[in-house]
């Protein structure tokens, strides 16, 4: 069943509605790679969205996206503009999704895939020519998203634990 969700860029005041999602997708990501991911303290997540800190400073763009369905948060979106630095790769501007969690209880429904489309179509009005981001390995239900969307392998994240 598809969603109806509306999309919003987020204000300060939606702070605490993100805290919660992002708690949920904080204890998915700790559970998919205990070795990487943990589960940070809620006071820091907190501020972060409160006062903007979600976005690096040296970011060129930047803007996170809420989605609601009747009148409360069920997922949200962060996104910024970058350049590459590996004078390797072509000169261009990238969005780079940085988060993207849908609330527990409501994935599945489209809501990721709306937020997903709002992040892109930023980005092309942005003047970007890609969308970039990484997702666990193991996270089946994202790579079946993106790969829905048209996203495709581009690079591969190596770990190796020291």
């Amino acid at each position: 069943m598809m969603a109806s969700v509306s999309i919003r860029r987020a204000t300060p005041e939606d702070a605490e509605a993100i805290l919660f999602i992002y708690m949920q997708s904080a204890e998915l990501h700790a559970r998919l790679d205990p070795d990487r991911n943990h589960v940070p303290e809620r006071t820091e997540i907190l501020e972060r969205y409160r006062s903007g800190a979600q976005h690096p400073e040296d970011s060129t763009a930047s803007v996170t996206f809420i989605a609601e369905e009747a009148g409360r948060v069920v997922g949200f979106l962060d996104a910024r503009l970058t350049k590459p630095f590996d004078p390797m790769y072509r000169p261009s501007t990238y969005c780079f999704i940085a988060d993207v969690a849908v609330a527990e209880g409501q994935r599945g429904r489209g809501v990721g895939r709306t937020l997903m489309q709002a992040a892109e179509q930023w980005a092309a009005e942005s003047g970007a020519e890609f969308v970039l981001l990484e997702y666990h390995v193991s996270n089946e239900r994202a790579a079946a998203l993106y790969a829905e969307l048209g996203y495709r392998a581009g690079s591969v994240v190596a770990v190796k634990r020291l």
